[in-house]
């Protein structure tokens, strides 16, 4: 027993670490070997206990859990994703799940709340303490994805007219109980906020003085219907550990803390992607979805882009007599097409990346169209000379090849003012960027490059 734990104590790479631990767990629980078990689990951090449970089998997951020790357990419970909580609340003795569901932070419980059936969330209501219903019927009384659902209503408050020896000697008594105490909030006696303190600045200071002599008077917050994203930038630009929040007569209500930030923007990032690929985001885990829900989150984009691709068709339907006279044209549209596209997602991307992190305001749209104008006809000239190049090698007729190169210029040029311009449109609009950009600039790209292309054809080669 004393080589499994030293091997574990070697502190390798992290992912290392958890590999080792579960194969260890796994195989020491399929043997019923607990004692050994719990001795692997004793140096590992809580989230990577986390880990290692939720890589577990699921007949398992409990086993491992059960393992833990109360304080334990609670810390490991929050790091673990809501499907394998909801599991574990399922397979749990009563009142195990009701003494750990009362001892999680609000924001936490929440974040659980929110994945659960209503059912399961009423008779767990009913067995929370009066102050944890309290604090958690307040966080749910709030918007999804805002400030105030997923705030903590653990920090730690001073007076203004308290001494720092007090103020210390209130944190003594309290600090066990709250998420953090490294940021002070100082509140008059209507709970206003009026200023913050940190933790360094009050050591420091002298026994004697009063709160109000040491805070920081200006305080940046934000408001309980503030957008968590937008909570996250500000947590962000401002470094800080946690940011208060405030309801509409400026009262402090909760604090949101950097670790929930961090999951935030893991979040927005991820629903972005997603959505940027045409795929449906609802917050559940995408890999561990069945395949009808898998396929029912593409479908809906595939579908849109299905009827307006059609009208390519139609484009080439109609100019079916430039083909017919010289059918090597068509050897070249898909090559034309999809370089606009590429040159468009480009454009596109790097504009939708700048609004959402307010690197490009709507008020810079045009010095920005102007801009990726300007790059999509540098890129167009590069690629249309090497194109023209490449089409004669292959056909060995310059017109063609000329028709080709100018097509694909004009094209890369077309991509990138509608990259650059389309998601300024759709932020004006109030509609998500991401989601509607990438089906239009397609669109665009195919049926007018489609267009441009014959129509330049039929001008160069007297068709």
């Amino acid at each position: 027993m004393t080589e499994v734990t030293t091997t574990v104590r070697l502190n390798p790479d992290r992912e290392e670490l958890q590999g080792l631990v579960r194969a260890q767990i796994e195989t020491l629980l399929e043997t019923s070997q607990f004692d050994a078990a719990k001795t692997i689990l004793t140096p590992v951090q809580p989230a990577d206990i986390a880990d290692v449970i939720e890589s577990l089998p699921s007949r398992l997951q409990v086993l491992a859990f059960r393992l833990l020790s109360k304080n334990e357990a609670i810390d490991v419970y929050e790091h673990l994703a809501p499907p394998v909580q909801e599991s574990l609340l399922e397979d749990f003795k009563h009142p195990e799940v009701l003494e750990i569901f009362n001892q999680m932070s609000p924001d936490d419980r929440v974040r659980l709340l929110d994945e659960l059936p209503a059912k399961v969330v009423r008779q767990l209501f009913k067995h929370l303490s009066n102050e944890e219903r309290k604090a958690t019927s307040l966080l749910l009384g709030y918007k999804p994805e805002t400030a105030g659902r997923i705030m903590t209503t653990e920090y730690v408050s001073l007076k203004e007219d308290y001494t720092a020896s007090q103020a210390l000697d209130r944190i003594r008594h309290i600090a066990t109980s709250f998420e953090t105490i490294y940021v002070l909030y100082v509140t008059d006696d209507s709970r206003r906020l009026t200023g913050t303190l940190s933790l360094r600045n009050l050591v420091m200071a002298r026994p004697e003085e009063y709160i109000a002599q040491i805070m920081v008077p200006d305080v940046v917050s934000v408001h309980t219907n503030t957008d968590q994203e937008e909570v996250a930038r500000t947590i962000q630009h401002y470094d800080f550990l946690a940011v208060p929040v405030v309801d509409s007569e400026q009262r402090l209500v909760g604090i949101v803390t950097v670790d929930d930030v961090i999951d935030i923007l893991e979040e927005e990032a991820t629903e972005d992607i997603y959505t940027a690929g045409g795929v449906q985001s609802q917050g559940d885990d995408y890999f561990k979805s069945s395949l009808m829900t898998v396929a029912r989150k593409r479908v809906v984009w595939l579908f849109i882009l299905l009827i307006t691709n059609t009208l390519t068709s139609q484009v080439i339907h109609s100019q079916e007599d430039v083909l017919q006279k010289t059918i090597t044209l068509a050897a070249f549209i898909p090559l034309l097409i999809d370089a606009g596209g590429n040159v468009g997602a480009q454009s596109s991307t790097v504009v939708i990346r700048g609004l959402n992190t307010e690197d490009v305001r709507l008020t810079q749209v045009l010095p920005v169209i102007v801009r990726e104008g300007g790059a999509g006809a540098l890129l167009g000239l590069m690629l249309g000379i090497v194109v023209t190049v490449w089409a004669y090698f292959l056909q060995g007729d310059w017109l063609v090849a000329i028709t080709v190169g100018s097509s694909l210029f004009i094209i890369s040029l077309l991509a990138a003012f509608a990259g650059g311009g389309l998601p300024f449109l759709f932020k004006s609009m109030k509609l998500d960027p991401a989601l509607m950009s990438a089906p239009f600039i397609t669109t665009a790209v195919d049926v007018l490059g489609v267009a441009i292309y014959l129509l330049i054809a039929r001008s160069l080669l007297g068709i």
